[in-house]
């Protein structure tokens, strides 16, 4: 195998472990400055050019992009997309990961623990949001903030809109977000791999910090995670199309909640944790997808008029319910059912023999006029119990001290995209 590691730091630990087990495994590998490819576009001929000269073929490209490089970043691994090079991470993936609301919004659809979030513009809308969220304590965190930077504990209401102000004045976005206290400096690290944890370790911060950071003091212990905790990891790195991820969970009393999952985790910190060779499991995945990648079916199924994929969600009083797949004669509507979610579980490729449910949603490919005809019209939910706003608080300038200095909350120019190592 011929592979391209994307990093701008050749001498970061990460890169350095990932180069060296792939030589260990006898592959050819070559470590590439993202910012130094040029993106050519023609009729059928997209194409890349690396420092002035045409790119030579690769099997695959693992992408390390960086905060601070994320447009251009994943430009460059869209291209080798184009191209049908593997990615160990897709473009798409990688920018939905970077970006904390975009992740969350898309998890908040699954049946998957999430900490409570909003995110508001208005100044009017600040107080309100922090109530619904449980109010104070609160988490305040910047969009695209890596390292710990940019996550602060507000501890009353106060000073919890005096920040968020603070911050939106500087043009920064923010989340608040429900502080899950039985987690307080403690979170869990879980590396995935494809469909499994390849190593876990627990961060634990000292002192009167907060964050579990070890680029902020924390310290680290493997740990052996349960079945739940194991399979919130890898579904989490799944829905949001990551193949390689570090997923950060804080055990709460009703189980795992998905702080945020990073598409280019760095491997100092866990492996020196665990003693585990994360670099080569990462190399022998991707051997193992060169010859049989994923398809990217958006692209794909475009291509067959009238074809498509859609969900068809089997409701109360379903003509389908208590019939097998077979009995329900999809198929014969020139319908296949690609997988079947039944509540918090996947069913790839289900059995013919396989009995519906009321509740159950059947991922399908198919034509799509008669999908459109399968599909209930949609029920609106119902809305939770209106908040009473309360009033306005002042904000003294005696309310930004607990958000630090301005270099605490600034976005840092990243190199490597170690963004928790």
């Amino acid at each position: 195998m011929k592979l391209a590691i994307l990093s701008c730091n050749g001498q970061s630990y990460s890169t350095r472990r990932l180069r060296e087990a792939a030589l260990q495994r006898g592959h050819k590998v070559k470590v590439l400055n993202t910012l130094k490819f040029a993106i050519d576009l023609d009729q059928g001929m997209p194409d890349l050019y690396f420092r002035q000269k045409h790119l030579s073929q690769y099997d695959a490209v693992l992408p390390r992009i960086g905060a601070s490089i994320t447009y251009y970043g994943t430009a460059v691994v869209r291209q080798f997309e184009q191209m049908d090079v593997f990615c160990a991470n897709s473009s798409a993936s990688i920018a939905s990961s970077r970006d904390k609301l975009r992740s969350l919004q898309i998890l908040s659809r699954h049946s998957i623990g999430i900490p409570q979030t909003t995110f508001v513009r208005d100044k009017k809308d600040v107080l309100p949001a922090i109530e619904r969220v449980g109010g104070a304590p609160v988490v305040i965190k910047l969009i695209e903030g890596t390292q710990g930077i940019g996550v602060i504990l507000a501890n009353s209401l106060s000073t919890a809109a005096g920040i968020v102000e603070l911050l939106q004045s500087q043009k920064q976005s923010v989340l608040i977000q429900k502080f899950v206290k039985e987690s307080k400096g403690r979170d869990i690290r879980a590396f995935v791999v494809g469909d499994r944890v390849v190593g876990a370790m627990r961060r634990v911060a000292q002192g009167q910090e907060f964050r579990s950071n070890v680029h902020r003091g924390g310290i680290t212990e493997p740990v052996q995670l349960d079945e739940l905790y194991t399979e919130t990891a890898v579904r989490a790195a799944q829905i949001l199309g990551l193949r390689v991820a570090g997923v950060d969970l804080l055990e709460g009393k009703d189980g795992p909640q998905i702080m945020e999952v990073n598409s280019s985790p760095g491997l100092e910190g866990i492996e020196g944790c665990t003693q585990l060779d994360i670099a080569g499991s990462i190399i022998d995945y991707i051997a193992a997808q060169v010859n049989f990648p994923e398809i990217d079916l958006r692209q794909r199924l475009t291509v067959s008029s009238g074809y498509g994929v859609a969900e068809i969600h089997i409701p109360e009083g379903s003509e389908y319910i208590g019939k097998t797949i077979t009995e329900s004669r999809l198929r014969e509507k020139d319908i296949v059912v690609l997988t079947l979610h039944r509540n918090a579980k996947v069913i790839p490729n289900p059995k013919p023999e396989r009995e519906l449910f009321a509740g159950d949603r059947l991922l399908c490919f198919g034509k799509l006029e008669l999908m459109r005809d399968m599909t209930p019209k949609k029920v609106r939910r119902k809305r939770r119990p209106k908040v009473k706003t309360l009033p306005e608080l002042p904000v003294a300038d005696e309310v930004y001290k607990e958000a630090g200095t301005i270099e605490s909350v600034a976005i840092p120019a990243e190199t490597d995209g170690n963004d928790h190592e």
